[in-house]
């Protein structure tokens, strides 16, 4: 009974030892992730469960004040932001200008299949299934222009 006792408490004193995951790299150079070591194998690091939430602050609690919510975070110098701001709008407007491109080339290629007809496409549903891939490929990409363009009215 004393060395059963002993084991469990044995037991329990290892078991946050192994909460930890870690990634391992065996002999034929697989990665395995494992909460328990892994004979034959590298250890290579562990990753330890993230932190709890930091408690509410007693002000916080009293009720919003102004600037509440990122009281716990640093606030960004205005040139700062105005910079990532700008560099935000030219890599989207360089996004809108390669999707307008991809767009014209799309609708280039789906006029260029309603203009080539098979003779094997008799019917409207085998040109209508040769279409489709063409006609998505349009529907994409005025898509992702119409989001482009949210994206660039929301950072005004």
């Amino acid at each position: 009974m004393r060395c059963l006792f002993a084991l469990l408490i044995l037991w329990l004193s290892a078991a946050p030892a192994l909460a930890d995951t870690c990634k391992y790299v065996d002999k034929e150079g697989r990665t395995i992730y494992s909460n328990v070591p892994i004979k034959n194998a590298r250890k290579l690091t562990c990753f330890q469960e993230p932190a709890p939430p930091p408690e509410p602050s007693k002000a916080r609690a009293e009720g919003p004040s102004a600037g509440a919510s990122d009281a716990g975070q640093k606030r960004v110098e205005p040139s700062t932001q105005r910079r990532r701001d700008d560099d935000r709008r030219k890599i989207l407007e360089d996004e809108l200008a390669r999707e307008q491109r991809a767009l014209e080339d799309a609708k280039k290629a789906l006029g260029e299949q309603r203009a080539q007809r098979t003779g094997d496409e008799r019917n409207y549903a085998r040109a209508q299934e040769r279409l489709k891939p063409f006609e998505e490929a349009v529907t994409l990409h005025e898509k992702n222009i119409s989001s482009i363009r949210q994206e660039l009215v929301n950072l005004k």
